[in-house]
């Protein structure tokens, strides 16, 4: 016997086919495809979670926009701090220096001033006098210490010391140098000379004064 070969119209094995999704019977493939396809419309689980992080970003923003407001409003009120010292130093260094010239300018005006009481103030140094006196006048400069004035240890310097029956305190009866004040620092004491009560001037004075009433109300009371 000859043995057969397996001829060429034999078939061959057929490529294996995708495979294909369980299908219960009685039930059509769309139905299938919609079990497979995920709902419309169902929020994925992550949402939750992806929101939830958002929130808290969100609150981490907000507080660090606060701390940095608030870091901006005390610098500001630094800033405004600063701008004022910075003003009134400026305006104590103009008076000091306003003051220190002043200062150096009085034994002028000292001189003027004598110059006027003894008749000296005349022709073209008068007008140059009055001059100056009207600049330092614009400056702040301002004359103080005038006679009978009550003694203040604060604006007057006592060079001269003496005793009078016809005031009742510590007077100023001669302003030997007027006193100079710029606002309100004095830049010189007036140097008078001053004057006090005689001792026992007010115990007579009350003595008087007890008989004048005794005398006005008829004398003192018979027993």
């Amino acid at each position: 016997m000859t043995e057969e070969t397996p001829g060429f119209d034999e078939q061959q094995p057929q490529a294996a086919s995708p495979q294909q999704p369980d299908v219960p019977s009685g039930a059509t493939p769309d139905d299938a495809e919609s079990k497979a396809a995920p709902q419309e419309g169902a929020a994925p689980t992550g949402d939750a979670g992806a929101q939830a992080a958002l929130v808290a970003q969100l609150d981490q923003v907000r507080t660090a926009l606060g701390e940095r407001t608030a870091d901006l409003q005390r610098l500001q009120a630094e800033y405004a701090n600063y701008r004022r010292r910075v003003e009134r130093d400026r305006i104590t260094v103009k008076e000091i220096a306003i003051a220190n010239l002043l200062t150096e300018l009085l034994p002028v005006l000292d001189d003027i001033g004598r110059a006027r009481d003894h008749g000296e103030l005349v022709g073209g140094f008068k007008s140059v006098a009055e001059s100056l006196e009207t600049v330092a006048a614009k400056m702040g400069l301002q004359q103080f210490g005038k006679e009978g004035e009550p003694f203040d240890p604060t604006i007057h310097e006592a060079l001269m010391h003496s005793y009078a029956p016809d005031v009742t305190e510590t007077t100023c009866v001669a302003i030997l140098q007027p006193g100079y004040r710029f606002g309100e620092r004095t830049i010189r004491p007036a140097r008078v000379a001053v004057a006090e009560p005689q001792p026992g001037a007010q115990t007579v004075k009350s003595d008087e004064a007890e008989t004048a009433d005794d005398k006005e109300s008829g004398g003192p009371d018979e027993g």
